[in-house]
């Protein structure tokens, strides 16, 4: 099932406001928009937008805090990932459910990835939370977010440090090594 995606133009005619109501509405945090266009900044709305707007029962989509550690030997690690990530979304009143893997993050095929992945093209997701982008894949953060934001899936991450290229390269290296030396 594809998402349908309006511009702000046509989401305002399909509700009777303004763009600009839907602008201050965005500001506000009364109505945001599924997707933003990061080089153009364009907003889009989709048909589950219109549905809720217009009061309508939609199917009840999960919340899913996704957690990962490397190896068994970081099993208090993933235990302490998934306490931060549900007080974090308790905080947050969210309804959800927390999925946990041990493998690595540049192996696609850990299971509970894959049964995620699943529900996201299943359409059975509405957020994914992660404690740090690197928790979900270690490569391919950014397709997987992509892949998200077509079926109108937010990912949200908690601990958005960013850090020099240097640091990322030198964690990559680590994560390559001792994959490679494991085996």
């Amino acid at each position: 099932m594809d998402i349908r995606k309006y511009s702000i133009g046509q989401f305002a005619k399909l509700i009777n406001r303004s763009e600009q109501t839907l602008r201050n509405w965005d500001k506000s945090g009364k109505l945001k928009p599924t997707y933003v266009d990061e080089a153009t900044g364009y907003r889009y709305y989709t048909d589950e937008q219109l549905w809720i707007y217009n009061g309508e029962k939609i199917k009840d989509k999960a919340i899913i805090g996704y957690c990962r550690v490397s190896s068994q030997k970081q099993k208090s690690a993933l235990e302490r990932q998934e306490d931060n990530l549900k007080q974090y979304m308790y905080a947050k009143s969210y309804q959800f459910s927390i999925i946990s893997d041990i493998g690595s993050g540049i192996n696609y095929q850990n299971k509970s990835l894959n049964k995620l992945m699943q529900m996201v093209l299943n359409d059975e997701v509405s957020k994914i939370v992660v404690l740090y982008k690197d928790r979900l894949v270690r490569f391919g953060f950014e397709l997987i977010k992509n892949i998200c934001s077509f079926k109108g899936i937010s990912v949200e991450v908690i601990d958005n440090t960013e850090r020099t290229n240097e640091e990322e390269i030198i964690e990559d290296l680590i994560q390559i090594i001792t994959i490679f030396s494991c085996r």
